[in-house]
């Protein structure tokens, strides 16, 4: 292994070599203190109370991005597979501001960021009724360069009576989920000496046992844990890669615990890719270069373990690639497709099928089940459909870049204009069980949620035929 490539342990056996904590953050002893009580605010409407779940329903928390194994995948059951013109009912919406975080929902409660102004707000909500226990905000003065949404990227994570949140210029701060007390905070991007990339900070931290993980890219670490309860970092790792728009998850290959980050983000010339360390440590244990020749692209798709081996995918001329685990502990590549790309989106592992909503420019839109051992398409569905407006005109939609949940033993999918699908999927093709549109506005690239059979939508911009703005709205989707 290249000096480049090698591993940077602090306080681990082993010793440090080299890089250090720059500005460990102060740890506030908190004294005692009751939780505040939920309130309504203005920016909330109640619709309306959700069903009761049905007796023998199976539910789960959703406390991280892509839920609470990182995959894609919940155990909530008793979901209603069918529902009229309108949609699954609508609960209540909260006028939300600018961002693409995910909302999580842990312990009763339900952690959502977004942009108001020159404000980020953390607000903490009751999650069957959208009334707000506490908000934490701080100021930022971030402009994006590419869209107009300047809003928030990053989905926070709740674990153990904390939540922690990293914002679009570096903020990184740990919240009392109770009370939204600060524990500790930091900024990484400042303290590393980190330039901010395409889209500011947008990776999603990861929590691992005693560990907060997250991909912060060169010159720092481009991989770094930092201990939970203080804030300190753990350990450092990896080449010297930027951030990518991707998050890192944990996955098991060949009975070894291992930690998957697709890094790569702004630099001349364009370099990143796979990155698998051993979490505890930060080992590096394989590289992979994977990444867009084009230096104004993104990868944003998170890996997906299936079984020995891990997808990774990205737009701008990337393409699919699967590496899998060999007996000698790494990794060597499967196969690799340039045919299939995903950009923001990621894939679903399913009984040996990999579930993807293609998103290469031109023919974006359709669902692929893919082999993960040989690259192999074995099915694709276009997802294209026409809907006739008030003025009696037609009009051609498809999911674009849509993000999919798989929940019930379905395929749930958020289409890109607000459209919801259910779809029953197999490696011979896909169902569409149900189809509505929640609301007609674009950009709507962040990942749906379930939770005790109550879905969790972020529409990103306001409405292009109406008057509603960018929102977070909660529908029922309990079956009768």
């Amino acid at each position: 292994m290249s000096a480049s490539l090698a591993v940077v342990l602090l306080g681990i056996a082993g010793g440090s070599q080299g890089a250090k904590d720059p500005a460990p953050p102060v740890v506030h002893e908190l004294a005692p203190a009751s939780a505040p009580e939920a309130r309504a605010t203005d920016a909330l409407t109640f619709h309306g109370a959700p069903k009761p779940r049905a007796a023998d329903a199976v539910g789960e928390d959703w406390p991280a991005f892509r839920g609470p194994r990182g995959d894609g995948r919940t155990l909530e059951t008793r979901l209603a597979a069918e529902w009229t013109a309108a949609g699954p009912p609508l609960v209540w919406e909260l006028v939300a501001g600018s961002g693409f975080a995910s909302p999580v929902i842990a312990d009763g409660r339900l952690v959502f960021t977004y942009r108001q102004g020159s404000q980020i707000h953390v607000d903490c909500l009751e999650p069957e009724s959208g009334r707000t226990f506490w908000r934490f905000s701080y100021p930022t003065e971030y402009r994006d360069r590419y869209i107009a949404n300047d809003g928030p990227r990053s989905t926070p994570v709740i674990a153990d009576g904390s939540v922690y949140v990293h914002g679009l210029h570096g903020e990184l701060v740990r919240l009392e989920l109770a009370t939204g007390r600060v524990v500790w905070q930091r900024n990484t991007c400042k303290e590393f000496g980190i330039p901010l990339d395409f889209f500011g900070v947008v990776a999603s931290p990861l929590v691992h046992g005693d560990l907060l993980i997250q991909n912060l890219g060169a010159p720092g670490p481009c991989v770094a844990a930092f201990d939970r309860a203080t804030g300190k970092l753990a350990w450092g790792a990896g080449p010297a890669w930027g951030p990518s728009c991707a998050s890192p998850v944990i996955g098991s290959v060949r009975g070894a615990e291992r930690l998957f980050v697709l890094a790569g983000g702004e630099s001349r010339p364009p370099t990143g890719g796979l990155v698998v360390l051993e979490p505890a440590t930060g080992a590096v244990v394989h590289t992979h270069p994977f990444r867009s020749k084009i230096v104004e692209s993104v990868t944003g798709s998170s890996p997906v373990v299936a079984g020995e081996r891990v997808f990774v995918s990205a737009s701008y001329g990337t393409g699919s690639a699967c590496l899998e685990a060999t007996e000698e502990g790494g990794f060597r590549e499967a196969w690799t497709d340039r045919h299939i790309g995903l950009q923001f989106s990621s894939a679903i592992h399913d009984r040996g099928v990999l579930y993807l909503i293609d998103g290469v420019a031109d023919r974006s839109g359709a669902l692929v089940a893919l082999d993960p051992a040989s690259g192999r398409s074995l099915a694709r569905t276009e997802l294209v459909w026409d809907e006739t407006d008030e003025d009696g005109k037609s009009r051609s939609f498809t999911v674009g870049e849509g993000s999919l949940l798989h929940a019930d033993g379905k395929l749930l999918c958020l289409g890109d204009n607000g459209h919801l699908l259910w779809l029953e999927a197999s490696s011979t093709g896909a169902k569409v069980l149900a189809r509505t549109r929640l609301f007609g506005a674009n950009e709507s690239w962040t990942p749906p949620v379930v939770v005790n059979g109550l879905l969790y939508v972020r529409q990103t911009r306001p409405e292009n035929d109406g008057d509603a703005p960018a929102r977070l709205l909660c529908y029922d989707l309990r079956a009768r």
